[in-house]
């Protein structure tokens, strides 16, 4: 299969290449900027794409790939830190600007291969502290802002481009186009990449693994996908365990046993684990800890049940990409963001080995694995849910109280979304709760209780998130039934921060 390799130096937008090229049906991977060129020829790619990142090309300790990837006569692309390598590279020269950061104007100097077909000028999404003072020799200016005299070049010979903006954002206008014309028509690749084949390829992958297989379902739609691929590659030897770690949603657990047994012909076991869970979180509030508490609870009950029911060999989870890029562990110098239970939250003393066939996948993707795949509609719609389940949505230590919270009032935000509508246009919807309180009145009587924060979240892969803009008279509902049905609870509020800065989960 084609594919295009995305060299990561460290951009928040680095997965997003990956992203959008694979929306055209191209595979595209992100791997470490100083991957060994021994390795990225062995990975046989069509073109490569640097990315952008925050360091600067003149400064000593700069990240920089192998010398050797600009001799492979490769078409090569830069994104902003990305474009300045090339520039620095081939003989050009870099300095320090005025930043500019947010939409500029770009200019077409030259709308063949690279800029084909994106008009005479478009709206670029700029984020950038150094500009190229002076292009190498055998380049030409392609594309320029009133800032940035060289935003865009190219040394069409050797098929090599640099843009100072980013094309893989929205905030791009033709962004796509852009990347189509240097993934399809510069590389040549072909649009190979599709669910159907990944189903294929994933299926025969796993039918030459040996032994028994213990899969941990929680009941969303990561899990229960990556299940439904290794049944259908070894049949019987997959078992899949479901862990009540008293920190799902309202008769969460009840709802899970039961959409399994009716619509799937999978092995399927229930642990009651709510004790272990909850008394293991007591009096920790630093939500890193928390998480690691809830992976390593996760893998101490499955290794338990694969000594009493083994033997098993492997230990299969829905990790995802975003789930392993957010943890830190995936390819380049992006920071930690978040350690996600089945990534970062593993320990060390793990004693069986793991498949997660998904890893190399997006939400959107697996969403059309599953339709291919038979899934029942609720679920393949089913809101995203947190590993960790409400130990991430409850900030500050997990009391009973907050929990009791925390389960009623995300119910009564699904209810609310469902009957308006709402539900299956938004990504995900809940209320969170921490340890603030406010002053409220009830009948007449002062009365001191909980602040509820609701969030409710539009995006595609959850790498990004915008917040929704619900209509006013739903949040006014949501706000009532809350404060009317839980005692507790005197204040709601709504969060409308985006990802980033934010995150989808408050912890």
């Amino acid at each position: 299969m084609d594919k295009i390799l995305v060299l990561d130096f460290g951009s928040q937008y680095s997965h997003l290449i990956c992203r959008r090229i694979r929306e055209f049906s191209v595979y595209a991977e992100l791997v470490p900027f100083d991957i060994p060129i021994e390795k990225l020829k062995a990975m046989n790619p069509k073109g490569v794409i640097f990315s952008g990142g925050p360091s600067s090309v003149y400064n000593k300790d700069s990240p920089r790939p192998d010398s050797k990837v600009f001799e492979m006569n490769l078409p090569l692309l830069g994104i902003c830190y990305g474009h300045q390598l090339i520039v620095d590279n081939f003989g050009g020269k870099v300095k320090r600007s005025n930043k500019e950061y947010g939409h500029s104007t770009l200019t077409i100097d030259n709308n063949a291969s690279l800029l084909g077909g994106v008009g005479d000028s478009l709206r670029a999404w700029m984020s950038h502290g150094d500009e190229a003072e002076k292009i190498p020799d055998n380049f030409k200016i392609i594309g320029h802002t009133e800032r940035s005299h060289a935003a865009a070049i190219a040394n069409e010979s050797q098929s090599i481009y640099g843009i100072q903006f980013h094309p893989e954002v929205v905030h791009t206008e033709n962004g796509v186009k852009i990347l189509k014309n240097f993934v399809l028509n510069i590389c040549k690749a072909k649009q190979e990449w599709t669910m159907e084949g990944f189903i294929e390829k994933t299926v025969s992958d796993i039918s030459k693994i040996d032994g028994n297989v213990l899969c941990g379902v929680s009941g969303g739609i990561d899990s229960t996908v990556a299940a439904l691929l290794i049944h259908r590659a070894i049949g019987n030897r997959l078992k899949c365990v479901f862990v009540d770690n008293g920190l799902l949603r309202l008769e969460e657990e009840h709802e899970i046993e039961k959409m399994f047994k009716d619509n799937f012909a999978v092995n399927f076991t229930p642990i009651n684990a709510k004790k272990r869970f909850v008394d293991g979180l007591q009096g920790i509030t630093d939500p890193e800890k928390k998480r690691k508490i809830v992976g390593e609870e996760f893998v101490r009950i499955f290794t338990e049940f694969a000594e009493k029911n083994g033997p098993f060999r492997w230990l299969a989870q829905g990790t995802l990409y975003p789930d392993v890029i957010e943890s830190g562990v995936s390819k380049g110098p992006a920071a930690v963001i978040k350690t996600h239970h089945n990534v970062g939250g593993l320990p060390d003393w793990l004693r069986l080995e793991v498949l997660e066939p998904l890893r190399e996948l997006y939400k959107d993707e697996v969403r059309k694995v599953a339709a291919i795949l038979g899934v029942p509609k609720k679920l393949l719609m089913r809101h995203p849910f947190p590993g960790p389940g409400l130990a991430v949505r409850i900030i500050g230590e997990i009391t009973e109280k907050k929990l009791h919270i925390c389960k009623l009032a995300s119910k009564i935000v699904e209810e609310e979304l469902e009957i308006s509508g709402w539900y299956d246009k938004v990504w995900q919807a809940y209320a969170a709760v921490g340890d603030d309180k406010a002053v409220g009145v009830v009948g007449d009587e002062r009365k001191y209780g909980n602040i509820v924060m609701i969030r409710v979240v539009e995006s595609i892969d959850a790498m990004t998130a915008d917040w929704t803009r619900l209509p006013h008279e739903i949040l006014a509902k949501i706000s009532n039934r809350i404060t009317n049905e839980i005692d507790e609870v005197t204040w709601v509020s709504y969060v409308i921060s985006s990802k980033p800065p934010a995150t989808i989960e408050p912890q």
